[in-house]
């Protein structure tokens, strides 16, 4: 790419490959975080970043240290990020992507498939089945039973856009053509693997054109009257459909799917929007979201953002959060939420610094004098407390017992066996202080499967005992996921959906989890931080 007055759209889109080369290849992942969230802060501000850099203001962005002022600086200047053109030599993301769900870094993983000689999953699969693995140096029994027995958990294991990057990515493209999103990212899908979207042109050669210089589109591979199909920067094929402008209804809703869902529907009539399309079909809207099955329907009371009174799960500099418990109660109450409870990590947690007993002490003080200021409103102290090996609490009795909110928390150990982890669950679950689960299945979206935790049984102690099942927003989790928030609901158990946050910026997270859970039919009186501080409060148990 030739240097230039590059848009703020383009720079995030190349932060946002280097953050993901960079996490395939192993690297901190605060570091990759940390230009995901510059790749959406730059993707959000309204002023030119490359004015921005080349007049030395850039650091006026909150969250852009020296480290990508450099990299942000040699791309305005150059056109490109040279670290970021050797990682995509050198890095094969299908087959690293492949290798962390099999357990194996990216380093291992490349080493392997070098020795191999082998370049794709099914390369790799077919090299496993012929068993040249055992002439791999390095490559023992054990490794290959390890490997063996992953491949089997991980029939197909595609890898694809997760909704950060997805949503922004077609949004992107359709705000260029003046269309709409279509496709899975308008269903809030966890994981997208193509993207599509659908202009309205009576005359679409003019849209077809632009389609094919657009920055984030690096080839068109087909085209005809009305449809292109390119590739992203992201490697993910994108559809362009130009409708009419007395169609346009039509061709989004069969665009944005599911294919089951719309099929169930035929023969569809022409309209302009899809308001007058479901009218036409004499059925209610349904927000796309809910469009998998066949029988989709929004249930009543079904769960809206406005609904949200507060966010229950954030971090603070205290732990590993890039803002103080003031800043980030104050960008809550920007939001309009009535409360936020501060969440920071537990000793146990070890990969970052935990609040001890007497940090979270000082922190409670730090709460009280914001509060005081802010009132009102509420700051509650929370902790997300770590769960030990033998089931209990990383945090004494006693402070816990001070504390308005306790989300519980496993880090480590995710691929202990089933019985390990539901019976250390459902142990620190029974514990009075506890009020809620966080991101009960550990899953990290295309690098760690879900864990073996017996959803069954957590589903029955956590409505004996009033727990929470969190619905987290992290783009990288969303867990629990659409799926089991369903089955969490037919159990009858409470939910609550948090954005993780660690920074202000990351409130924003909060949207996925409404997503997801609406998208699991949650509604507003299964989710607990729809209610006021008052009655959540009143529900402790101690």
């Amino acid at each position: 790419m030739a240097p230039g007055d590059m848009q703020n759209a383009e720079i995030a889109d190349n932060l946002g490959r280097f953050a993901a080369l960079l996490e395939l290849a192993d690297t901190n992942p605060y570091a990759v975080r940390a230009y995901l969230r510059a790749a959406e802060l730059i993707r959000s501000t309204p002023a030119s970043v490359t004015e921005l850099v080349r007049t030395g203001r850039i650091r006026e962005l909150r969250g852009i240290g020296p480290g990508i002022e450099t990299k942000l600086r040699e791309l305005v200047a150059t056109g490109g990020i040279a670290e970021l053109e050797s990682l995509e030599r050198e890095i094969h993301p299908e087959l690293v992507g492949f290798g962390r769900l099999l357990g194996l870094t990216a380093k291992r993983m490349l080493a392997i498939a070098l020795a191999l000689d082998v370049g794709t999953v099914a390369e790799f699969r077919k090299a496993v089945e012929d068993g040249r693995l055992a002439g791999v140096a390095g490559v023992g029994p054990v490794t290959e039973a390890r490997i063996r027995a992953a491949l089997a958990r991980e029939p197909a294991a595609p890898r694809g856009l997760t909704l950060s990057r997805s949503r922004p990515l077609v949004g992107a493209i359709a705000a260029a053509l003046d269309g709409e999103i279509a496709g899975a990212p308008r269903r809030f899908c966890e994981l997208s693997h193509e993207l599509v979207v659908v202009c309205a042109a009576d005359e679409p050669a003019p849209v077809l054109a632009r389609f094919a210089t657009l920055p984030t589109v690096v080839s068109v591979l087909e085209r005809s009257e009305r449809r292109a199909l390119g590739v992203t920067v992201e490697g993910v094929p994108v559809t362009l459909v130009v409708a009419t402008s007395s169609t346009f209804g039509t061709e989004l809703f069969r665009a944005t799917g599911s294919v089951e869902y719309v099929r169930a529907r035929e023969p569809l009539p022409d309209a302009p929007d899809e308001e007058a399309l479901f009218a036409e079909l004499g059925l209610p809207y349904c927000p796309p979201e809910l469009r998998e099955s066949a029988s989709a329907m929004p249930p009543p009371g079904l769960l809206d953002g406005s609904d949200i009174r507060g966010d229950l799960h954030c971090h603070t500099t205290w732990s590993d959060g890039r803002a103080t418990v003031r800043e980030m109660a104050l960008s809550a109450r920007a939001r309009g939420y009535d409360y936020l409870a501060i969440c920071d990590h537990t000793p146990n947690v070890g990969v970052v610094h935990g609040l001890d007993s007497e940090e979270l002490a000082r922190q409670g003080e730090e709460i009280a004098n914001a509060n005081e200021e802010l009132r009102p409103f509420r700051i509650l102290r929370g902790v997300e407390c770590d769960i030990r090996a033998d089931g209990a609490l990383d945090v004494e009795d006693r402070v816990l017992r001070e504390l308005d909110w306790v989300q519980l928390s496993l880090h480590a150990g995710q691929r202990r066996p089933a019985s390990t982890l539901t019976r250390m669950v459902t142990e620190a679950m029974r514990h009075p202080a506890v009020r809620a689960l966080s991101h009960p299945k550990g899953r990290i979206l295309n690098h760690r499967p879900e864990n073996a935790l017996d959803l069954e049984e957590v589903f029955g102690v956590a409505k004996e005992t009033g727990v929470a099942l969190e619905v987290n927003g992290l783009p990288d989790r969303l867990d629990l996921s659409a799926i089991h928030v369903r089955e969490a609901l037919a159990a009858g158990v409470d939910l609550v959906v948090n954005s993780d946050a660690h920074s202000d910026a990351g409130l924003e997270n909060i949207g996925l989890a409404i997503a997801t859970a609406r998208k699991g039919g949650a509604t507003t009186s299964s989710v607990v931080n729809c209610r006021p501080a008052a009655e959540l409060l009143a529900g402790r148990r101690r």
